[in-house]
């Protein structure tokens, strides 16, 4: 039995048998590890790459000894000066200008050393593979980091990418080829020369890093990079899942050149693929039922009491409505039916009659779901709220719809490949499949819809956000409503984001359109609209909106919230 002294002192060996294959490589005799992190005297040495810092847990210590020999590779084939004086001034830039140089060093491995090429292939899938199953490629930001990251380093090796991850990079490799194949070609011509594979390096780092830095308010504490601390940024480049913090990002927005040059406004390439579905219908009966009842056991466990919730919802939201006469009154207008009791007993006063006032909630509220990839963390306890939310309402005799938005595929799918067919024409608009999620319609009542809002906890629905249309669309279905009064609550924890639309347009194609179209429904006034941040100030697109802290408070602060923010009472 393997004790833990027995794993330390393994440890240590690998460590060390690491350092000497290090210095011999590098011909710098002062480097040694500590704490799995390689030193040179006293001072740690940068950890250039993410592939570069592995787990000694790996049980074949492949990717460590791959990381070693990185690192090797690294201080004897790259001039750190030169580089350092190249590197460009933007902490986003910089993280990507240092791993497009580490894959130049480790290019570089003599072909007498055919096992250090394994140990650096093995290191860098063992990196990819587990930030791919980690859900960090689920979100457009990580796509097209983690796609970036492949394309490079195929180029720069000549090898294939990942195999395991290599369809999942088919529509962002083909979106983005066009605009880095030039520099990537660079790469690979120039490696042997520092100096002029630098120039195609910068190329790269400058498109890559203006599109993740302008995309990362979505993704919450990740939206500012700070210049002084390199490996701080890469952490935050690479996790687009980060934890919430207590001092909310503000949603990026910006104006579109595009959007604001081009006649007749907003524009969509093909709406041949867009849909409007039902839900539950993407989901099979046995897992809707599965999820249902997960569902189920966390509401449970939120413990809010319905009733009180609905009383207060009456409160807030019924108005008095007449419904008929209260007669017999002592005062009040005269009843002309007791005119004959007034004749048979004179002493009689109770000969009026006065209205009746019935408190009713003549309203209906629709709920939009943003389902872009990042919300799928916060996909259960939302599925949780909303139930609760819906149900709450109705009890309180207020109509509900509870409807989602995404699109049908990542990067574009069908449409970006249409417009590729044709030619690319320039400025094409919205350049992807939208997809329309209807959890409950207002006339179904909530225990039909009941199963239907389960789906919610459907992974794969969760991919890119088209916000302005979705908008538009929740906006004509309450159009079409009879109550008086309509309000929309849109939940979201980002800008809009579809990267093929940014691509083919610019960066803010996107939250202008929205920005214009939330505009359109304050300034209309038929239905009110509030804007529901989750871990995200969304009050550059919102005059009514509220940030929802998931982690730091609990479900009924987080209906109290909601109750103040339709009440008028909540932070704007």
């Amino acid at each position: 039995m393997t004790t833990a002294q027995d794993r330390a002192r393994h440890q240590e060996q690998v460590e060390e048998l690491c350092a000497a294959s290090i210095r011999a490589l590098s011909g710098q005799a002062d480097l040694h590890f500590r704490g799995q992190r390689l030193h040179r005297g006293r001072k740690p040495l940068p950890l250039y790459a993410p592939h570069l810092h592995p787990s000694l847990d790996d049980a074949d210590f492949g990717s460590f000894r791959g990381a070693a020999d990185g690192l090797a590779l690294r201080l004897a084939g790259s001039d750190a000066a030169l580089h350092a004086r190249l590197g460009p001034q933007g902490a986003v830039e910089r993280m990507l200008f240092e791993l497009l140089e580490q894959y130049r060093a480790e290019s570089l491995v003599p072909d007498v050393l055919p096992g250090a090429r394994r140990n650096l292939r093995h290191a860098f899938e063992s990196w990819s593979l587990a930030f791919h199953h980690a859900g960090l490629t689920d979100s457009a930001h990580g796509i097209l980091l983690y796609t970036v990251v492949q394309m490079c380093r195929a180029r720069v090796f000549g090898e294939p990418v990942v195999e395991e991850t290599e369809d999942l990079l088919e529509a962002t490799r083909a979106a983005i080829g066009p605009l880095l194949g030039t520099p990537l070609a660079g790469l690979r011509r120039e490696r042997h020369d520092q100096a002029a594979y630098a120039v195609f390096a910068l190329e790269i780092a400058h498109l890559v890093g203006e599109m993740l830095r302008n995309s990362q308010a979505e993704q919450g504490p990740g939206g500012t990079v700070g210049d002084n601390d390199d490996q701080a940024a890469f952490a935050l480049l690479m996790d687009t899942e980060g934890d919430t913090i207590s001092n909310f990002a503000t949603a990026l927005s910006g104006r579109s050149r595009v959007l604001e040059d081009t006649d007749g406004g907003y524009r969509v390439f093909t709406r041949l693929y867009d849909r409007e579905l039902l839900a539950a219908a993407l989901v099979r009966a046995e897992l809707l039922k599965e999820y249902r009842e997960r569902l189920d056991a966390r509401i449970a466990a939120m413990g809010v009491n319905l009733a009180r919730l609905a009383r207060e919802l009456r409160a807030l939201l019924a108005r008095p409505v007449l419904d008929g006469w209260d007669g017999g009154q002592e005062e009040g207008l005269i009843d002309g039916r007791r005119l004959a009791q007034l004749v048979a007993s004179p002493t009689e006063r109770r000969l009026f009659r006065t209205e009746h006032d019935e408190p009713r909630a003549d309203c209906v509220l629709t709920v939009l779901l943003d389902c872009s990839g990042s919300m799928k963390q916060h996909a259960e306890p939302l599925a949780a709220l909303v139930d609760v939310w819906v149900r709450a309402l109705e009890m309180a005799g207020v109509g509900t719809e509870v409807l989602g938005f995404t699109t049908g595929a990542w990067n574009g799918g069908r449409a970006q490949r249409d417009w590729m067919r044709s030619g690319r024409p320039l400025h094409p608009g919205r350049l992807n499949e939208v997809n329309h999620l209807v959890f409950k319609d207002a006339d179904t009542p909530w225990r039909r819809a009941k199963p239907n809002l389960a789906a919610l906890l459907k992974p794969d629905l969760f991919r890119e956000g088209i916000d302005g249309e979705a908008v538009l669309w929740a906006t004509r279905r309450l159009g079409v409503r009879t109550e008086g009064r309509r309000m929309l609550m849109v939940v979201s924890d980002g800008s809009p984001m579809d990267s093929a639309t940014n691509l083919a347009n610019d960066l803010h194609y996107l939250d202008h359109h929205l920005r214009d179209v939330v505009q359109g429904v304050e300034t209309a006034g038929v239905v009110e609209i509030f804007g529901v941040g989750v871990a995200l100030d969304l009050s550059p697109y919102y005059s009514r909106s509220h940030v929802l802290d998931l982690d730091a408070t609990g479900p009924r602060d987080w209906l109290q919230e909601l109750l103040a923010l339709i009440g008028g009472r909540a932070r704007r």
